[in-house]
């Protein structure tokens, strides 16, 4: 078994790497096959297995009793590679610690083996720890590097530490201890598989306790579970702990099984052996490493009358399981029981106990921010933010794009260190912490993308925050799986209006329900600051309706509740307070009845006509100018809730169209559309007579839509003219002299032609991103936020090559924060509002029109 073909290297490395956890329901996402079938199998198996190793010849029993070895070993590697989803190609170093320090103990040391075996377990175990703190803060293919590393370190240090390993020669005559009245490789056969079944057994506690449960929220979002008070790196650290340590286990009993050791018998192949043990059985499921174990150890022996063609069937034959069977050869049994058997009945939400349950009412803290500054790459993102959120209210940030909304958020919560200034909770400076602390200490925290735990069911979602961080023994489930917990968990679930089944994998809930189980699983840490950003995203108006009920009674039961969001609707209705920020500056504060009457709000919303470069005179329209660009009644979004609801839209030939509307409104999931980049769910798009709704984006470019994205997107690894020329990929005749009339057009991209696109500043990025553009002779130009970002001056400088544009008849589309900008330039303009056109008309009238500072505001 010390060595596996060739052929099946490569697919074990891509089946290794820890996919996404795929949806199922909650008994299988916890114990694989259920608690008691699992218990009944291993029971079962080894009554089998024992009773083969009494009976068998000692070949036969040699075999066996390394199969349950390497089982041992796969049971260790599924807590790491299918709870956490870390790979390790190094366990054969600490399989080797546990053989070595073994046979130093009992031959050197005068150790008893059932002395020196444990030690042997304690030694791996401690050293994991070692190596999973530094080597846990890196990921994927690096951690995989940084484990063969140690396997190769390991085995060098065994050959030149002579003295005590033997070197070369290893260490020989080792003794097997007797056990049950057995000897030899008898006894150590019945001892593998007692270990096999209490390890087994010792898995299904964890996997169903808390430490499982939160194992696997790390591997599902390091970041949602620093918001539930865990530390990520313990967890992963306990898990790599725990699998160093099974791994010494086994090759404490290889040593006397073998009765010699040497450096040789540990190669890297064997731990590539060990995870493909993992792989095939099935990663995450109880069962999967001793299936794996059985079909590795077994199939060569199986295959031994084939002689020279043993190894080639044996690789065949794994490859041909890692194709039908990605999930392992327990994840297909599982699906073909699934498909056979009647799905059982969720579980439905048990009754609540009513709001002050699921809320306790009682005095809760304050948060107060003061000179929060955040400068990256010496770019000042925030600056001297200062506010206090009082008691029992919803705050609001608002501001425009780039405002610094969400990192003012990242500062609050921990995920970003704040360059200076502090902030306090209650009077505990909180300023430095990480983010498990501060969640620790009261502040919840939600997110624009709903990270839920997908692998965890949506009680055990809530329960896990229950604890804020604290998860009990290792094997225990006390404070997780009690019933006071589970109460607790179905009254916040129906207190924050959740009808669903309880039991089903959160992976599969629907957009709305995602919402709101994230906001039960922030409130079951009885938080006193609640922070939520972008909770209405992709909301159908009932369901915000909804949403703002639920925030206006969380700060009726005393929390104090902070929300970034661009629903200007929704944020007037709910909020006591709102704080504006605009370029990382607290720009006002006040009611919301203030801050919409506050002309410096409105100025920053809306652009300031100071700033406004000298546009020409108006053009005059070209009569019977022919539609280049036609939408009508597209539908489009992200999940079940549409984003896009029935936009129609005209482009002519030489016009400027301007796509105005707040945050959130669906301007760039429209231009992501026109471009090919979203696929839109109905509707119709033409350029030129050219139906464009089933093309691929490279497709529409050749048919002369071009998309200048939102926020530059170069490439800053080539240099300025490489970026430039690549645009001219599709029409390659005349590049030079294309490239020279851009570099007429934005004079400062000549400076710089050499240098690497990634040490331009934000504006020259956004001037080399429309003359990329510009290269692929385009006859509609998309241009998606290009003043987002950037300074008065530069814009200025900007838009006045994008009002040479307008006058050379360019059809340009144009999407910008600065809505008095965009319309000094623009022919006509759309306001879009909740994904709807809400009006439309001439640049004049748009700009006279209160239906824009409405989209952007809110209010009548």
């Amino acid at each position: 078994m010390n060595n596996l073909p060739h052929s099946v290297t490569a697919a074990l490395r891509r089946a290794a790497q820890p996919a996404p956890p795929a949806a199922a329901p909650r008994a299988q996402v916890r114990l694989g096959l259920g608690t008691p079938a699992a218990l009944a199998w291993c029971v079962l198996g080894f009554i089998a297995a024992a009773t083969l190793a009494l009976s068998v010849n000692s070949y036969y029993v040699f075999v066996l009793a390394g199969i349950a070895l390497v089982a041992i070993v796969g049971i260790g590697l599924n807590v790491l590679i299918g709870l956490t989803g870390q790979v390790s190609f190094g366990h054969i170093g600490f399989y080797a610690i546990g053989a070595y320090t073994v046979a130093i103990l009992t031959t050197k040391a005068g150790f008893s083996f059932w002395l020196a075996w444990p030690l042997a377990a304690l030694a791996a175990g401690a050293l994991g720890v070692l190596l999973a703190l530094p080597a846990l803060r890196v990921k994927g293919p690096y951690l995989a590097m940084i484990t063969i590393a140690f396997s190769f370190i390991v085995q060098h240090a065994i050959i030149e530490m002579r003295d005590v390993t033997g070197g070369q020669n290893g260490i020989m005559g080792l003794a097997a201890p007797a056990f049950l009245g057995l000897q030899g490789e008898r006894a150590i056969a019945i001892l593998g598989l007692a270990s096999v079944a209490v390890v087994l057994a010792g898995y299904c506690w964890l996997s169903r306790g808390s430490w499982g449960a939160a194992m696997r929220a790390v591997r599902d979002s390091e970041t949602a579970s620093e918001s539930i008070g865990l530390n990520p790196l313990v967890v992963k650290a306990a898990a790599f702990a725990i699998s160093a340590a099974l791994a010494g286990l086994a090759g404490g009993l290889f040593a006397p099984l073998s009765t010699f050791v040497t450096p040789d018998t540990f190669s890297f192949m064997q731990s590539i052996l060990f995870v493909l043990v993992v792989v095939i059985g099935g990663a995450g499921s109880i069962m999967g490493p001793v299936v794996g174990a059985v079909i590795v150890g077994a199939l060569p022996e199986l295959l031994s009358s084939m002689e020279d063609y043993r190894l080639l069937f044996f690789g065949a034959l794994l490859l041909l399981v890692l194709w039908i069977a990605p999930d392992g050869v327990t994840g297909l049994l599982r699906k073909l029981v699934a498909a056979l058997r009647q799905p059982a009945a969720a579980i439905p939400p048990l009754a609540p106990a009513g709001d002050e349950a699921a809320l306790p009412m009682r005095t809760r803290r304050t948060l107060s921010a003061d000179g929060l500054t955040m400068v990256f790459g010496g770019v000042r993102v925030v600056g001297n933010l200062g506010f206090e959120v009082p008691a029992a209210a919803v705050t609001s940030l608002i501001g425009p794009n780039g405002a610094g909304k969400t990192t003012a958020l990242n500062m609050l919560s921990g995920f970003y260190r704040p360059t200076s200034g502090s902030f306090a909770l209650g009077g505990v400076a909180l300023a430095g912490l990480p983010a498990f602390r501060i969640a620790r200490h009261g502040v919840a925290r939600t997110y624009q993308t709903s990270q839920l735990f997908g692998s965890l069911s949506v009680a055990d979602n809530v329960a896990l925050a229950c604890g804020r961080g604290r998860l009990g023994g290792l094997l225990s489930a006390r404070g997780f799986g009690d019933a006071a917990v589970r109460a607790r968990c179905a009254s916040l679930l129906a207190y924050c209006g959740y009808r669903g089944a309880i039991d089903i994998a959160a992976a599969d809930l629907a957009h709305v329900d995602r919402r709101l189980v994230e906001i039960a699983r922030a409130l079951a840490a009885d938080p006193d600051v609640l922070l939520l950003d972008e909770p209405a995203a992709g909301l159908s108006r009932e369901d915000k309706s909804m949403l703002a009920r639920l925030l206006q009674k969380i700060a009726a039961a005393g929390i104090s509740v902070v929300v970034v969001e661009h629903d200007m609707e929704l944020v007037m209705q709910i909020s006591s307070r709102i704080v504006v920020l605009d370029a990382g500056q607290r720009l006002a504060i006040g009611t919301p009845q203030e801050v919409q009457n506050d002309p410096a709000v409105r100025q920053a919303y809306l652009g300031e006509e100071a700033q406004q470069p000298a546009a020409t005179a108006a053009r005059v329209a070209t009569p019977g100018a022919a539609e280049l660009l036609g939408v009508g009644e597209l539908v489009a979004g992200y999940g079940a809730e549409p984003v896009l609801h029935g936009i129609n839209l005209q482009v002519k030939q030489g016009e400027m169209v301007a796509l105005l509307g707040a945050n959130g409104a669906g301007k760039s999931t429209l231009m992501r559309a026109l471009a090919g980049l979203h696929r839109p769910v109905q509707g119709g798009i033409h350029a030129g007579g050219v139906n464009l709704m089933d093309l691929r984006a490279e497709e529409i470019v050749r048919h002369g839509v071009v998309l200048v994205p939102e926020g530059r997107q170069v490439f800053p690894e080539l240099s300025v003219l490489d970026n430039i020329r690549l645009g001219a990929f599709l029409y390659p005749q005349d590049v030079e002299a294309r490239v020279e009339e851009m570099l007429g057009r934005f004079p400062r991209l000549r400076e710089r032609l050499h240098q690497r696109a990634g040490l331009l500043s934000g504006g020259e990025q956004q001037m080399l991103a429309i003359a990329r553009g510009l290269m692929s002779r385009p006859r509609v130009l998309l241009l998606d936020e290009p003043s987002l970002g950037l300074a008065p001056k530069v814009i200025a400088e900007l838009f006045a090559a994008l009002d040479r544009l307008r006058n050379e008849n360019m059809t340009i589309v144009l999407v910008d924060q600065m809505a008095a900008l965009a319309l000094s330039l623009a022919d006509r303009a759309y306001v879009i509002e909740g994904g709807r056109v809400v009006a439309q008309g001439s640049a004049a009238e748009i700009a006279a029109n209160d239906a824009l500072a409405k989209a952007y505001l809110g209010g009548h």
